[in-house]
């Protein structure tokens, strides 16, 4: 069964999603890496970094800056030290 304009749109629409969580992902393990964490605990420190944000901003909603993302690594630099050895 051929695929109409806006199935083709949506497949589009989701794969151009998944590669942009992919590339997320990586600006996040990147990130906690020069912050500090080894390469071993990068992915500790990933779920770590998003248990994290609703104990920092608990249900506050806005956007995340650079500021923001800060202040979550400070929180775990101090909750979870162990991650930045």
């Amino acid at each position: 069964m051929a695929k109409n304009g806006v199935g083709m749109e949506i497949e589009a629409l989701t794969k151009e999603i998944e590669d942009l969580t992919i590339h997320l992902a990586d600006m996040l393990e990147a990130t906690l890496h020069y912050a500090g964490v080894s390469d071993e605990n990068l992915e500790l420190g990933v779920k770590s970094y998003i248990e994290a944000l609703d104990e920092v901003f608990d249900d506050e909603d806005g956007e995340m800056g650079y500021k923001e993302i800060v202040r979550v690594i400070e929180f775990l630099k101090k909750k979870k030290p162990l991650l930045f050895e």
